[in-house]
């Protein structure tokens, strides 16, 4: 578990499940390959769950502090198939949007990426013209890498953000 000064992230629980479905059957989920569909919603969301169980982390469910709902899901991402480890990020609830809630979350596991799990890289996928996304990861320091590769997606163009080491980690 990973504290912030308003969060919590955890590893997320079946419970979760409501939250991640009710986001990927919105219009805000459009840039997952899930949404609008339940049977990939459901499958993406038992991979989210999965992930820890094979690798023993993957993204974090975020919370507010002294509620336990999920609010969204931020954290380090490594399937088998993606060109490099990845931080990612959706925020689920969109009462939470607009407050720093990502950033913070993002600030939190990108500290627990490079200290607990000792990464010496780490990237963002963002799909083109998801511009929240692209300006998240450039408050959080990543910059456009045009050189690296990006997992495929159908019909769309993935950016690759990388995300700078900090000063004094070697």
């Amino acid at each position: 578990m990973i504290e912030t000064p308003r969060l919590l992230l955890r590893r997320p629980v079946p419970a979760d499940w409501d939250a991640f479905r009710d986001f990927m059957m919105s219009d805000r989920a459009s840039e997952f390959g899930s949404h609008r569909n339940l049977g990939k919603s459901f499958r993406s969301f038992a991979a989210e769950l999965g992930h820890w169980d094979i690798f023993g982390f993957g993204m974090f469910a975020v919370t507010r502090k002294g509620d336990d709902r999920a609010i969204a899901l931020v954290g380090p991402w490594n399937p088998p198939d993606w060109p490099e480890r990845e931080i990612g990020w959706m925020v689920l609830d969109a009462g939470a949007e607009g407050q720093g809630i990502a950033r913070e979350a993002a600030e939190g596991a990108l500290r627990h990426i490079w200290t607990a799990l000792n990464w010496e890289t780490v990237v963002s996928y963002i799909a083109e013209g998801n511009d929240r996304s692209a300006r998240l990861a450039e408050r959080l320091g990543a910059r456009l890498d045009p050189q690296a590769e990006a997992p495929e997606a159908p019909g769309k163009t993935v950016r690759v953000y990388r995300h700078p080491r900090p000063e004094g980690l070697a």
